[in-house]
């Protein structure tokens, strides 16, 4: 049974990462075709509209987490201020030196960042408040896990 929990909290996790990864895609590539920005900036833009996002529908449908707000979102925030300069300026680096297509450079920083901040989530941020969202999908009903 526990497993079988584990396995639908990633295929949640997987879709609404998807749905962020549609509005990261769709967000760079109205950027880049329609300003005159350069990656970075394209990036960034749609980095944080992809992130909070997904920070929104995992808290409450993925990891159903009744925590302090605040202090998940600041959880979050310390992972984004070390994987955001790094492949922002990976990323910039890669694209404006090497003259990788930003395109792909930009799908390559989404995989990175669905892997490492799933684990992320899941062992750190909501760790202590899995499941205490009350409800009828999923929580127990408000129990600390």
């Amino acid at each position: 049974m526990k497993e079988r929990k584990e396995l639908w909290r990633t295929v949640k996790f997987t879709l609404f990462s998807a749905s962020a990864g549609i509005i990261q895609a769709g967000s760079f590539t109205a950027l880049e075709e329609l300003t005159s920005f350069s990656y970075m900036p394209c990036y960034l833009i749609s980095l944080v509209l992809s992130v909070l996002w997904n920070f929104t529908l995992n808290r409450s449908f993925t990891f159903r987490s009744a925590g302090n707000v605040p202090v998940a979102m600041l959880k979050v925030a310390a992972y984004y201020l070390v994987f955001t300069p790094v492949t922002t300026v990976g990323g910039g680096w890669l694209v404006d030196s090497l003259h990788w297509n930003g395109y792909l450079v930009t799908g390559m920083n989404m995989a990175l960042n669905f892997v490492t901040e799933y684990l992320y989530d899941r062992f750190f941020v909501f760790r202590a408040t899995l499941d205490t969202k009350k409800g009828k999908s999923g929580g127990n009903s408000g129990k600390k896990a």
